[in-house]
């Protein structure tokens, strides 16, 4: 009877100690989660402030450069002029949303956490077994 009060006593202990380190394997894993969700925010938002200040910026450019153009060749064909930079402006328009949809598509967020959150599966299917 006393083997299985002992045997009975270290499977308590046993379970014990794993419940602490999956718990704390828990909080860890939290804390990781939390850091990578308040660097993505700080990340998007200094992307944010980046893109629209160049896009302000880029768009005073176009219009001042678009301007001096069609000043400078107005008496030789205005509409010509115009739809050329129309078409000019509407492939840098296509390019550039591409590219957007490209970068999109391959965002990755909380990488560091997803990929932790696995290892800490494979390693918990592997005592287990």
């Amino acid at each position: 009877m006393e083997n299985s009060t002992a045997t009975f006593g270290q499977l308590a202990a046993n379970s014990k100690t794993f419940a602490r380190r999956l718990l704390t394997i828990g909080e860890n894993r939290l804390e990781l989660l939390a850091v990578e969700v308040q660097e993505e925010r700080e990340r998007l938002l200094h992307t944010f402030l980046l893109a629209l200040g160049v896009a302000t910026f880029g768009l005073l450019a176009g219009l001042t450069l678009t301007a001096a153009i069609v000043v400078l060749l107005w008496a030789w064909c205005p509409v010509a002029v115009l739809l050329i930079l129309t078409a000019i402006y509407g492939l840098a328009g296509i390019c550039l949303y591409r590219r957007l949809t490209g970068v999109m598509r391959n965002w990755q967020s909380l990488s560091a956490s997803l990929d932790q959150l696995r290892k800490d599966r494979a390693c918990l299917e592997n005592i287990l077994k």
